[in-house]
């Protein structure tokens, strides 16, 4: 069963992140995303890591992508972009791309390396979550909260200033 349900989950998460890619429309690409996000969701909850499954279910597919859904709404996309910004956007995506397959290839060769039985018992585990978050990454983690607090004002900002024109 659980074979099924992965591959299941694996297939609807492929198309959905193939639909996002393929359709035009910004809202139909947020629905795909959180689609994705979802089926990710129930990924980790098949590797057997609960907390990051709920995680990934709460925040990425809940709270992030209404944000990104409200963004989408507010800005006017249909204009396009111009000529003279295509070429430097073409190049943009060309660098993207390179570190991204740079990114998987490392992923792949890390994922052949041998894991200790012990490693994987606390993977998903919100205990040892927490110890890192407020021991190791403590500093990256308050950043990370500072520019989402940032990113929320200027959202409110953004909305006022609609409001008042």
């Amino acid at each position: 069963m659980a074979h099924f349900l992965f591959f299941l989950l694996a297939i609807i998460c492929i198309a959905s992140v193939l639909g996002m890619i393929i359709s035009k429309d910004q809202a139909y690409n947020a629905l795909f995303l959180i689609v994705a996000f979802v089926c990710m969701g129930g990924l980790f909850g098949l590797l057997e890591a609960p907390f990051i499954a709920a995680v990934q279910i709460i925040i990425y597919a809940g709270a992030i992508m209404i944000l990104f859904i409200f963004v989408v709404m507010m800005i006017n996309l249909r204009k396009g972009v111009g000529p003279e910004k295509k070429k430097w956007t073409m190049y943009f995506a060309a660098v993207i791309a390179a570190v991204l397959v740079v990114e998987l290839v490392l992923t792949v060769k890390g994922a052949l390396d041998p894991v200790s039985s012990a490693a994987l018992e606390k993977l998903g585990s919100p205990t040892d979550l927490g110890r890192l978050l407020f021991t190791k990454y403590l500093y990256p983690f308050e950043i990370t909260s500072i520019l989402i607090i940032a990113a929320l004002v200027g959202a409110i900002v953004l909305v006022k200033k609609r409001d008042e024109e």
